[in-house]
Parts: structure tokens; sequence; C-alpha cells
């Protein structure tokens, strides 16, 4: 029985349920990002939070004491190198690799994506542990290098990057845009980047979205290492200043779903250019 078939009162509880799973689902977001944001903006003991103390006594003050901190900025602007370094990492590898895999062996997709999922499965500490032990009597000039965990970046990125690739990809007539630009005499390079990549700028810019949020995130690598980015700090800060240091993560979470709705709004077109792909031109006639 369909739903418009239903009598009037299992109708109802059709159109309840979903709203029940959104109302459970932002709740079990909300309501601990409300809970951070008491303890660490009311300047009230923890014991006299309660709905009498709700709008008393709200400050901004723990956060900037974190921001005041003078191994704030350093570990910044490290972790912003690493971001930008695993991005191009991520890009420079994944990217060929799932247009090679969708141009000459699409019978291999379902491969590839399993091989993908590989980083995923295997925690960070083991995977750090095993390349360390091995780098560590030959190659030590890697793991001193402040560079050098950019690659494991890449690695624990590439589950979540070549699936938002991937998406795009499908979501793009990419044999004739090949065969399209190849035609006009146009070499592998201007195609890749006059061609496929304008089509997948909504992919890749969340592609690059997902590889920051696992740099800006991830801290068991980081620590082992004894590599000095945000997300250490942010630890070593709550272990001196607990209230400053929930503050500071909850600014993060703001910050992290802030870009990522930045770069949704970057990522659309307008008018027409969102329904047609971009396309070749010869001169000022365009051909796709």
């Amino acid at each position: 029985m369909t739903a418009a078939a239903a009598p009037p009162r299992q109708r109802r509880r059709i159109h309840i349920v979903p709203v029940l799973v959104i109302v459970f689902c932002a709740s079990y977001f909300f309501i601990p990002l409300i809970a951070m944001a008491r303890f660490s903006f009311q300047s009230i003991p923890m014991v006299r939070l309660g709905w009498s103390t709700l709008f008393d006594r709200w400050s901004i003050r723990p956060a900037l004491r974190a921001f005041h901190d003078p191994t704030f900025m350093p570990a910044l602007i490290y972790s912003c190198k690493l971001a930008v370094g695993a991005i191009i990492v991520t890009l420079g590898l994944l990217l060929p690799t799932a247009l090679w895999v969708h141009l000459r062996i699409p019978k291999a997709s379902p491969l590839v994506e399993v091989l993908s999922v590989i980083p995923y499965v295997v925690p960070p500490i083991a995977l750090v542990v095993g390349v360390a032990g091995a780098f560590r009597d030959h190659a030590p000039w890697f793991l001193n290098s402040q560079l050098c965990l950019i690659p494991f970046y890449a690695v624990l990125a590439m589950p979540f990057t070549y699936r938002a690739l991937d998406a795009g990809i499908r979501a793009i007539d990419l044999r004739t845009l090949v065969d399209a630009s190849r035609s006009l005499g146009a070499g592998w390079g201007t195609t890749l980047f006059r061609v496929l990549v304008p089509n997948l700028k909504s992919a890749i810019i969340g592609s690059s979205f997902l590889t920051a949020t696992v740099v800006l995130g991830e801290f068991t690598i980081a620590s082992l290492l004894l590599k000095p980015t945000l997300p250490a700090f942010s630890v070593n800060f709550y272990n001196k200043e607990p209230q400053g240091g929930i503050a500071f993560g909850l600014l993060t979470i703001l910050a992290t779903t802030l870009l990522l709705a930045l770069f949704t709004l970057f990522a659309r077109r307008p008018g027409r250019d969102r329904a047609e792909p971009a396309g070749l031109t010869v001169g000022d006639a365009p051909v796709l």
C-alpha cells in the first residue's frame, strides 16, 4: 500500500517518522554542542549550571586565551602547510588514477574502490608504528622532517577523497569530453586542466575539504611523531586549561562547518552554468 492510498491516520504516521528521525539526529548533534558552549563560555561553576543560570555571565574570554597562547600561531601555520601539501599530493595521485580507471579499465573500478578503503581499515597507530620502525634506521631524515606527516595524511584521506572524485567523474560525460578534446588536437595536459578540471570543480573542492579536515583533526600520528600540529596544541592546551580547551574545540567545529558551507556555495554555478558542463571552445565558438 502506497502512502497516497493509506488511510489518513496511517499517512500521518508515515510523515511523522522522518520528522522524528531528523529531530533525534539533530538532538544527538546539538545537545553536546550546547553543553560544550555552556561549559566553555559561562563563567559559572559547573555545579551551578542549570536552567536558572542559562543566560548568566557568558564570555568569550576562555577561547581568547587559546589564541593568545604563544604556541597557537606556529601550530596553526604548520597545520595549514600540512593541509596544503596533503591536498596537492592527494589530488596529484587520485585524480589521474580515477580518470584513468574510468577511461581505460572501468571494470577495475570496484577493485580500486576496495583498495582505497584499506587505509580506513588499518588503525593510524599501526600505520605510524610500522612506518616509524622501518624509517627510523634507514631514513631518519624523513621522520625528522616537518613535512613527513603529508604522506600519512594523504593515505588517511584516500577513502574519502577518492569517493568524492569518483562521484564527480560519474556525474559528467567523461568519454565524450575527452574524445572531443582529443579530436580538436588538445594534448592530455590541456584536456585535463582546461576540460576535465572545470567540470570536476565541485568534486575537487569537496575532496580538498575532506583532506583538510583529516589534517586538522588527526592527533595520533602527530603525537607519536612529536609534531606540533593544531590538534596536538588543542590537547596540550586542554590539559592546561580545560575550559579554554573546550571553547577552542567548539570554535574549531564551528569554523569547519562554516568553511564547508562556504566551499559548497563557491562550488555552485549560477544560472545555466549549473546545468551545463564546462565545454571546449575554438576561438569564440563553443564546441561543447
